[in-house]
């Protein structure tokens, strides 16, 4: 294991006429397949690379460019192990640039994504609503364990990577209760990783897919494949814990949808998503 597993999964290897290749190890999996918000945040990568790459010099990119807006569609789910990305530049702006990618493994497509890059927002918002979420603690508390030190970590293997620990208090699967679909949990990369912007940005974007399915919170167990995901960078996550909230307002019989609101350290929107998924069999 190294200091920086983070930036590990997110470094992409080009190979010219928008082609890369990724290592993903098997600690970014949930049970056997890879998480979800980690194979986004390799296409975010991936399409980062590629603007990068490509700039002609009368256009020169602020290297704080990084995914404002990520939007995938998943049609496969991958082990770990080696992937690919096709890579195009759709629109290249001053201010936003569009760019698609699709990541595939020994040729099977498995994810679709359009990456929206710019600078995201610095500074005092205009306006902000007060987010429940804020009444959560900056850091976990002592009685809230690490996943890692959690039976779940049998299956949450992204415990061994970042650091993840769940508010006992929203999550009633715990104790073998029900409860409303909404989960509360905290997540940090390591320090290797937020020390580095780019990393934390991916990062931050991957905890826009980090809880738990809320339907667990009903007694509904089981894989709830993701379909389409949607995730915004609003703005630059300072240092230290993210609070994560999950929740959902429709549970169907066949499709639900669940999202994603993270907070750093500062109180501050750094994330939101939405995703629509498959009620477990």
């Amino acid at each position: 294991m190294t200091l920086h597993p983070f930036r590990d999964l997110t470094t992409v290897t080009p190979h010219g006429a928008g082609r890369y290749t990724a290592h993903i190890d098997p600690i970014w999996t949930i049970g056997p397949k890879v998480h979800g918000g980690c194979l986004m945040a390799v296409c975010a990568a991936a399409a980062r690379s590629e603007l990068f790459e490509t700039a002609p010099p009368e256009m020169p990119l602020d290297p704080a460019v990084v995914p404002l807006a990520v939007s995938a569609s998943y049609l496969n789910a991958p082990d770990p192990g080696e992937v690919d990305a096709v890579v195009t530049v759709r629109k290249r702006g001053r201010q936003v640039s569009l760019v698609d990618v699709e990541l595939s493994q020994s040729g099977r497509p498995a994810v679709h994504a359009a990456v929206t890059m710019g600078v995201p927002d610095a500074g005092e918002p205009h306006y902000t609503e007060e987010q429940t979420l804020a009444q959560l603690p900056v850091e976990p508390p002592a009685e809230d364990a690490l996943v890692a030190d959690h039976p779940m970590a049998q299956v949450v293997h992204v415990s061994q990577g970042c650091d993840l620990s769940v508010d006992a208090s929203s999550a009633h699967f715990l104790s073998g209760k029900q409860g409303e679909p909404q989960v509360r949990m905290w997540a940090r990369p390591w320090s290797a990783d937020e020390e580095d912007p780019v990393t934390a940005a991916l990062f931050a974007i991957m905890t826009g897919d980090v809880s738990a399915p809320v339907t667990m919170n009903r007694g509904m167990f089981g894989w709830a494949p993701t379909v389409q995901l949607t995730t915004y960078l609003r703005r630059q996550p300072a240092p230290g814990w993210l609070r994560v909230m999950a929740s959902s307002t429709v549970l169907g019989g066949t499709w639900f949808e669940e999202d994603h609101t993270v907070l750093d350290s500062t109180g501050a929107v750094v994330v939101q998503s939405r995703q629509l998924a498959m009620i477990p069999r």
